[in-house]
């Protein structure tokens, strides 16, 4: 409930921390799961102080304990174990301090931890953040690879040592974070963010050597998990040995069974390019060959074809074949010249002899009225009648007489 205030009439304090410790005594009590982080147990002291810390998070809480409670668990509680404690919120007035009283503490198991990895990883699937259509190709030759390590670790030589044997001029952008407790996801995750914002780096390796299930927990953790999935950087995950398998490595562009095997998986070899290089220009050197060798032969072929061979040989025998039928079109002319001379001849002896003029060069006449019409009959004409004779030389008036 709010309490009005002034600066006039400000509260104390005093008031400000017990009201508040108020507020918090009506809280019940609380499950609360975390990591402890620091843990103090004074001899003789019938109080346990432990700092319980969210993986996640970089968020801590005060909480104490009678000895007696912590005495239950003492065997398999350490320093970095995850535990779930059931307490009460306390509110130490006179600090205006913030902790929980513990009533009870469970370590957490190793099945425990396991089943809910397996309920984080199907949600996390449902989301789509493990589907193949989101993973990106890595780059043949990267020009710059970012790693993320433990500092002067194992896993940081194997891939340095082995992908500088593969390609001599390679470069490392290196980040050097814890890889198990409570500061491994904060730095990991910072230090992909930071490789995944420089634009020179072409792909990002996360690397670590093998381990117990509670130390590769933080490559589990869904905040590291949703870090990779927004990178736009392809992200190789290089975990422990072949048998591990945290979250990470399904998020991941691609999946390293060790960091070794992470370095030959993003950096190729030089020896094994050079070799492919030299088949390939084998190979293409034989399929030019090869194609030459065909064109030679195919033109060898066109060439000896006897219209590439003699052109003019074609053009000649079609000449022949032209002068051939030249002359027995001449000749067939000259046939039909000949008959059609030789029927006009004949028809025009025929009209010479049938015609008048022949007639009348026998010594026979036409007579023809005035009016030109030939008689064909003596009734046709009257006595004085005046007409016309025509003979071969030419013409002459004469008279009917009776």
């Amino acid at each position: 409930m709010a309490v009005n205030t002034t600066p006039e009439s400000p509260l104390p304090v005093g008031e400000v921390s017990r009201l508040i410790g108020g507020w918090i005594d009506r809280l019940g009590a609380v499950w609360v799961e975390g990591q402890i982080t620091q843990l103090s147990r004074r001899p003789g002291a019938g109080v346990v102080f432990l700092t319980l810390r969210d993986p996640s998070y970089d968020i801590s809480v005060s909480v104490t304990c009678y000895r007696q409670v912590f005495d239950a668990v003492a065997d398999v509680v350490s320093e970095g174990a995850r535990v779930v404690v059931l307490a009460k919120p306390e509110w130490y007035a006179p600090r205006g301090q913030l902790s929980l009283r513990a009533a009870e503490i469970r370590p957490v198991g190793v099945g425990e931890l396991l089943a809910r990895l397996e309920q984080l990883k199907k949600a996390l699937a449902r989301e789509g953040l493990f589907a193949p259509e989101r993973k990106k190709p890595l780059p043949f030759l990267p020009q710059l690879i970012g790693l993320v390590c433990g500092r002067a670790s194992a896993a940081e030589r194997d891939v340095l040592e082995n992908a500088r044997h593969r390609w001599p001029a390679v470069r490392f952008e290196v980040r050097n974070v814890a890889v198990q407790g409570v500061h491994a996801v904060p730095q990991v995750v910072q230090a992909v963010k930071e490789l995944d914002a420089i634009d020179d780096v072409d792909v990002i390796i996360v690397a670590r050597g093998g381990g117990s299930v509670e130390d590769l927990l933080p490559f589990s953790d869904e905040q590291l998990i949703r870090t990779v999935a927004q990178c736009r950087t392809p992200v190789v995950s290089a975990i422990g040995h072949e048998p591990d398998n945290p979250l990470l490595d399904h998020v991941a562009d691609l999946r390293a069974s060790t960091p070794t095997d992470a370095a030959k998986k993003v950096v190729p070899d030089v020896g094994e390019e050079y070799e492919r290089v030299r088949l390939l220009r084998d190979r293409a050197r034989r399929c030019v060959a090869a194609l030459v060798e065909r064109e030679e032969r195919g033109l060898a072929h066109a060439l000896a074809r006897p219209s590439i061979e003699d052109p003019h040989r074609m053009i000649d025998e079609r000449a022949d074949h032209v002068a051939e039928l030249l002359d027995r079109g001449r000749r067939c002319l000259r046939h039909q010249l000949d008959r059609a001379d030789s029927e006009l001849t004949h028809t025009h002896a025929r009209v010479v002899a049938l015609s008048p003029a022949a007639t009348l060069k026998r010594g026979y006449a036409v007579l023809q009225k005035a009016d030109g019409h030939a008689v064909r009959d003596p009734v046709e004409v009257e006595a004085g009648e005046a007409l016309r004779a025509r003979v071969s030389e030419g013409e002459f008036s004469v008279r009917v007489d009776t």
